[in-house]
């Protein structure tokens, strides 16, 4: 329901005209793309994550659609410059990609090199070392290879049926809801272990198959155009860590990334990045560690106003669940981000 709501608005902005009226005055100075898997379109009718996957063919034709509007395709680091040297002379995108996914390298990285567009990896440093649980894939994995799984649920013995594709994506979304409200990342990672290991499903395996490892990183990190963002190190919600564990996280990822590539890296993404995953304690963190940006989940253009909170952007999601290029229009002209954030500039909290 959610999804149509949204899928109708943007319908709605684009046939009616509204986006191109509304562009002047709610367009902003510029945004940052955020993007996460690129790659062929799978057959799979069960495809629970397909909301952080767009193809290759997509990435061309929003790479085309950009280019008409006239924009300057821009780094991380020429965002921060022109916000805080308030240089909004041409309206700017940046291109960002949250996880470290192999197919970043192997389909997004050529189509943007031939274009000559700069874009940032942000990378949990657990994934390339091969210890990091990507925890929404292996809930995946585990549905689409059982009828039916078992597990306790807030104390309670619990049978969910898992036989067919509608009753697959049911048991996901039931779960995924389930496992993101639980109160910290290990007892979360606790229930995920659980049912990997009940149901045999090789966590590490999957990490192997979808993360690109620290030769891969290195490759493509000698391209001027590519810059390697900081993501924490075990991709935590940091919102639900203590001070300690928030700050360690944040400064070990930023180190393990210096140790491995030789750069201190300059910018971060907070994994999730939703109100639930960070919020003024984390960005107050980030401004204290030396983060030149730090970018959120939150929808939204830029605007000037945001040189005052650096570490506290917002993001225009390009994902699997929107692949039309008359959706990129409406989201990029600000139109359909200031309808959802009750039409104000700045969004953080």
């Amino acid at each position: 329901m959610k999804r149509a709501i949204i899928r109708s608005g943007l319908e709605a902005l684009y046939f009616s005209g509204a986006h191109r009226l509304m562009r002047p005055f709610l367009g902003g100075v510029g945004a940052i793309l955020m993007l996460h898997h690129v790659r062929p379109a799978r057959p799979d009718g069960f495809q629970p994550n397909q909301l952080l996957e767009i193809t290759p063919d997509f990435l061309e034709r929003v790479v085309a659609r950009l280019a008409r509007m006239n924009v300057d395709f821009v780094s991380l680091d020429e965002v921060h410059r022109r916000l805080t040297a308030r240089d909004f002379g041409r309206r700017f995108v940046a291109f960002t990609f949250d996880d470290g996914y192999r197919d970043n390298k192997e389909f997004a990285y050529p189509i943007l090199r031939r274009h000559g567009i700069p874009f940032c990896i942000y990378v949990p440093t657990s994934f390339p070392d091969r210890l990091g649980e990507l925890w929404w894939a292996a809930l995946e994995a585990v549905i689409a290879q059982n009828d039916a799984i078992v597990l306790e649920m807030d104390g309670r013995d619990c049978k969910v049926d898992c036989a067919g594709t509608a009753a697959k994506t049911g048991a996901f979304r039931l779960l995924y809801a389930w496992l993101r409200a639980m109160p910290s990342d290990a007892q979360m990672l606790d229930a995920v272990r659980e049912l990997t290991t009940r149901y045999r499903v090789d966590t590490a395996a999957i990490c192997d198959s979808l993360c690109m490892s620290w030769d891969e990183i290195r490759a493509i990190a000698a391209d001027p155009l590519v810059t390697i963002g900081a993501h924490t190190v075990n991709h935590v919600m940091l919102a639900k860590a203590c001070d300690t564990v928030a700050r360690s996280e944040l400064k070990m990822g930023c180190a393990v990334l210096e140790a491995a590539l030789g750069v201190m890296p300059r910018h971060l993404a907070y994994p999730y990045g939703d109100p639930t995953a960070a919020g003024p304690r984390e960005f107050a963190i980030a401004a204290e560690l030396g983060f030149a940006t730090a970018v959120t989940t939150r929808p939204g253009v830029l605007f000037p106003e945001h040189a005052e909170t650096l570490t506290a952007l917002p993001r225009i999601s390009i994902n699997g669940e929107f692949q039309r290029g008359r959706y990129v229009d409406v989201l990029v002209s600000g139109a359909g981000t200031a309808l959802w954030n009750g039409l104000r500039k700045l969004r953080a909290a």
